[in-house]
C-alpha cells in the first residue's frame, strides 16, 4: 500500500469501528476522500479481511435496529436496505433477526394506537387512514388487514 492508501486505510478502519457499515457506504467515504479505482478496491479487500466490513453483520445490525428503535416493517427495512445496494442474501439475513412474535406484536400496537389518534372520524375513514400511515411505516398489507378484522369483530 502506499502512503496515501495507508492514510486512508486507517481513517476507514475507524470509520467502520465507529458503526457497522455497508460497502456502499464505505465507497462513497473513499471517494469523498478522492481514493479511486484499484486503491479503492484494495482498502476495501483489506477492511473485508481485517472484518472492519461485513455486509451480513451491516444488515443483521440495520434491521434490528430499525425494527426495535423505529418500529419500521420489513417492506421499508428491504427497501432502504436495497438502495443501499446490500445483496438480497444479506438483506435475507438481516430480516431473520427480527422474532415474528414481536413483530406482529409491534403492528398490533402501531394499529391500535393510530385508531385512537383517528377516533373523532367515521370508523371507515379511521381504518382507511390507520391502513395506510402502517403501510407507509413498511408493514405487509395482509398482517395489517388481518388485525383490523380481529378489530371489528371485537366491536
Amino acid at each position: 500500500m502506499t502512503l496515501s492508501q495507508e492514510i486512508a486505510f486507517e481513517k476507514l478502519k475507524k470509520y467502520c469501528a465507529y458503526q457497522d457499515r455497508c460497502h456502499s457506504e464505505v465507497r462513497t467515504k473513499l471517494i469523498s476522500i478522492k481514493i479511486y479505482g484499484d486503491d479503492l478496491e484494495e482498502i476495501i479487500t483489506e477492511l473485508i479481511k481485517e472484518n472492519f466490513l461485513n455486509e451480513e453483520r451491516y444488515a443483521r445490525s440495520y434491521c434490528r435496529g430499525k425494527f426495535r428503535i423505529k418500529r419500521w416493517g420489513k417492506n421499508k427495512i428491504k427497501l432502504n436496505l436495497y438502495k443501499k445496494r446490500v445483496s438480497e442474501y444479506c438483506i435475507r439475513k438481516g430480516l431473520e433477526e427480527i422474532d415474528e412474535e414481536e413483530y406482529i406484536q409491534t403492528l398490533e400496537q402501531l394499529v391500535d394506537k393510530t385508531i385512537l389518534k383517528y377516533d373523532d372520524l367515521s370508523d371507515v375513514l379511521k381504518i382507511d387512514k390507520t391502513i395506510k400511515y402502517v403501510m407507509s411505516r413498511g408493514y405487509e398489507p395482509p398482517l395489517i388487514y388481518n388485525y383490523i378484522k380481529v378489530i371489528e369483530n371485537r366491536n
